[in-house]
């Protein structure tokens, strides 16, 4: 039991919040967790701890500003008085007294710490990162899983807040971690790669890991490497036929192409993702995609699984080029009862020969049955699945993504338990569920945040502003998390749980550093995480002995 002072006599002490004068010789920092015991008249001990979130030193015996220069010259005598303002987390028993001035305060340790911060009722936890003494961040597995909650949501400036990094931290304690390892190695993750090709080294070693990293890592409970189990899949070169080859430029390796059959397209009904950037559920551009998309479904019910290609009135469909012809050509028929004005068919024909170009390469009439099989994305062979879309054009982007987040749906749905899990990792969460308006991919990330959790599938989502995304996804986030954020974004009452100082401080974080607010918490807690001990671009693999011979 290390004593840091008293509880202040001149401020007043509340049940939820009071003042600590530090004593001399000692000292408080932000984030420190303390805790003091208030005796009661009829016997009983009320322990409050708390976190501390402002500190403040001044001089006493001074009264004006200048007096700072006296009493450095020695010409007036004053003393130094330093403070710190706690928020309490825990009351036990649960009687909301105020601690009475001049009692102790002591520096929470070990069996206290954990007491002050939940730990020790998280009977499943995972590490969330380490606190700024190097200390473990443990955070409840149960709010995580679905058992009582479900899903994380971190928002941050791009490029500072690390964002992707710390997802891919949390999904790395959850899968190496020997608190979670045994129990989560049937669980699965897919991660949409957005950004570069940084997210098609997770496998491999990362060369510029420091010593003192890697004790990080230890400190954590953590080995520090690569992903152990990782698939990489990549868009298909534009200009390849028969083979598929993958588009990647700095990894070919490992790197399976993903593709759609023509069939698929048209038998589980993937139309309206190409439409997905289409938010006015108020224009009729979604009525002509839904007569199209039940007119494709008709017409090639039954048609073999052997075939990638379709039939469509008679007229055999090998390309998308060939599909968005046969639908331009055949309006009349498309659209035969629909009541759509021509104004509405003439921007549906508009905006699908507008995406040929962009999709054309990944929805394709010439794949063999053995090729639509490896080509499909499969995310239960593998632990964690990388999805590569950044060189997508953006509704070629919302396509995949949409296309597989609903058939990860519609597979967990047919499965019809909660266990494995399926973590899907979705960046730029804005764009894909936006505030305003409507889309089918924002219809399935609501449909995941809101049922996910009951079916295994939680969602990792992040953006930069979480003000522009849909409220509903937000709020069913068990776990919030903030990096670095600009200080106007910062207001928005969706950083509410942040409260007045850890709002202030988030305009200053460093990468590495985010505040995380679990549901057990009043207050958010600081973590920070590791540099990543896997790869994150070409120039950072570390190769092994045999590889650096072969590379020489």
């Amino acid at each position: 039991m290390t004593e840091v002072g008293r509880v202040l006599g001149t401020d007043d002490a509340r049940p939820l919040d009071f003042w600590v004068a530090v004593a001399e010789g000692r000292y408080l920092q932000l984030d420190d967790v303390v805790y003091v015991r208030t005796p009661l008249p009829d016997g009983v001990e009320v322990t409050v701890y708390g976190v501390v979130d402002q500190v403040r030193a001044r001089y006493e015996g001074a009264r004006f500003d200048s007096d700072v220069f006296r009493a450095a010259e020695g010409l007036l005598p004053v003393g130094i008085s330093s403070a710190a303002h706690v928020s309490v987390t825990r009351v036990e028993p649960e009687v909301f007294v105020p601690p009475l001035p001049g009692q102790p305060v002591c520096r929470a340790e070990g069996v206290e710490r954990e007491r002050a911060l939940y730990f020790d009722s998280m009977e499943r936890r995972f590490p969330a990162g380490l606190s700024r003494d190097g200390q473990i961040v443990w955070g409840n597995l149960e709010f995580l899983d679905g058992t009582r909650g479900g899903h994380v949501n971190i928002a941050g400036v791009s490029g500072v807040a690390t964002k992707t990094s710390y997802a891919l931290f949390l999904l790395y304690g959850l899968f190496h971690h020997p608190a979670t390892a045994a129990r989560n190695r049937h669980d699965r993750a897919v991660i949409f790669n957005v950004k570069g090709e940084d997210l098609l080294f997770l496998d491999k070693p990362n060369a510029r890991l420091s010593e003192a990293e890697k004790a990080r890592y230890s400190s954590l409970g953590l080995p520090a490497g690569p992903f152990r189990d990782v698939a990489l899949w990549a868009p298909p070169h534009r200009d390849c036929f028969g083979d598929l080859v993958t588009s990647t430029v700095s990894r070919q390796e490992g790197v399976t192409p993903y593709a759609w059959s023509l069939r698929e397209f048209c038998q589980r009904r993937l139309l309206p993702f190409l439409f997905a950037d289409a938010d006015s559920e108020a224009s009729q551009l979604h009525l002509a995609v839904g007569a199209a998309e039940r007119f494709l479904a008709h017409q090639t019910e039954g048609q073999p699984s052997s075939q990638a290609w379709v039939m469509l009135g008679g007229q055999r469909v090998t390309d998308f080029q060939d599909l968005v012809d046969y639908l331009t050509d055949h309006s009349d028929e498309v659209f035969a009862g629909s009541h759509l004005s021509q104004a509405t068919v003439g921007a549906f024909v508009r905006r699908l020969q507008g995406s040929v170009e962009a999709v054309s390469h990944l929805v394709r009439g010439d794949l063999s049955p053995d090729q639509e099989e490896r080509h499909r994305i499969d995310v239960l062979a593998h632990q964690l699945n990388v999805v590569d879309i950044h060189a997508l054009h953006d509704r070629a982007k919302r396509f995949v993504v949409g296309v597989v987040l609903r058939q990860l749906m519609q597979a967990k749905d047919k499965q019809g338990t909660r266990e494995p899990l399926l973590f899907v990792v979705l960046d730029e969460l804005n764009k894909y569920a936006p505030r305003e308006g409507w889309s089918p991919i924002k219809e399935v990330v609501l449909d995941i945040a809101e049922r996910g959790r009951s079916l295994g599938v939680i969602l990792i989502g992040a953006q930069q502003t979480a003000s522009e995304v849909e409220r509903r996804v937000v709020t069913n986030a068990s776990f919030r998390v903030a990096g670095r954020l600009d200080t106007a974004e910062a207001e928005r009452s969706e950083y509410g749980f942040l409260g007045t100082q850890a709002r202030a401080r988030a305009s200053i974080l460093k990468p590495g550093t985010m505040f995380l607010h679990q549901p057990e918490l009043p207050v958010p807690l600081l973590v920070q995480f590791p540099f990543p001990a896997w790869a994150t671009r070409p120039e950072e693999v570390a190769h092994t002995l045999d590889e650096e011979h072969i590379l020489r």
